[in-house]
């Protein structure tokens, strides 16, 4: 487009219409195959106009958040030290964070890098949703299927706003059986929104530089609540 320009590598300027076009198209598309990340991803860069700003205020407003924006640190396999980890406490944040990755045969790499948001230090705010998304289920004790998914849906809808959590937790649940909408409905979306609303913003902790504290010490600093005790 004439009189635009990349703001980042990889950086593609759109018009208004154009975003709405994108948005539909990839809403369509997400909901059809909620495993097809490359639409989800394009959801959540096309309608997070209002979100991400208020996301970046919380973080810049916050010591730990604030820093992170200033030195914006990535989470790759080629950033993190996985021995390491692995060699950490039962328990600790990084040993049960390497314990999610390989239980549920899934990298860091597979974030995609944003492409649509028209603003540079926003892209970086939902380039670090992304990665610290594996650390969400970490945390909430939720696996990478359908159920699990949802309920950390729920958890991000309340915690950052972004139409695309909303989208997910909402429709999401549509491919699940009969028991597993009784559970999710009785006990692990009401878990899920208590936490999401009485946790402060999970994107203003450096998890890089907590791999040691304890999941459980964690949680009880950002006010997550114990995961029900039920089969996901």
């Amino acid at each position: 487009m004439e009189g635009w320009h990349q703001l980042y590598p990889g950086h593609i300027p759109t018009s208004p219409l154009q975003k709405a076009l994108l948005a539909a198209g990839s809403a369509v598309m997400a909901l059809y195959d909620p495993y097809r990340h490359d639409m989800v991803a394009v959801l959540g860069e096309t309608t997070g106009c209002l979100a991400l700003p208020n996301l970046r205020d919380k973080m810049k407003n916050h010591p730990e958040g604030h820093r992170i924006l200033q030195e914006r640190p990535r989470i790759h396999l080629s950033t993190l030290d996985m021995a390491r980890l692995q060699g950490l406490p039962e328990g600790s944040l990084g040993r049960e964070y390497v314990r999610f990755l390989e239980d549920n045969k899934v990298s860091p790499d597979t974030r995609m890098p944003p492409k649509f948001v028209d603003d540079e230090e926003l892209a970086y705010v939902i380039q670090r949703y992304r990665e610290v998304h594996d650390l969400m289920h970490t945390l909430l004790g939720m696996p990478t299927n359908m159920l699990g998914e949802v309920v950390v849906k729920w958890f991000e809808a309340v915690q950052t706003g972004l139409p695309m959590c909303v989208l997910g937790a909402a429709f999401g649940p549509v491919r699940l059986s009969t028991r597993k909408l009784q559970v999710l409905a009785t006990e692990l979306v009401p878990w899920a929104i208590r936490s999401g609303l009485n946790a402060s913003c999970v994107l203003n902790v450096y998890y890089e530089q907590r791999w040691e504290q304890p999941v459980e010490s964690l949680r009880e600093e950002l006010g997550i609540f114990p995961p029900p005790a039920v089969r996901v």
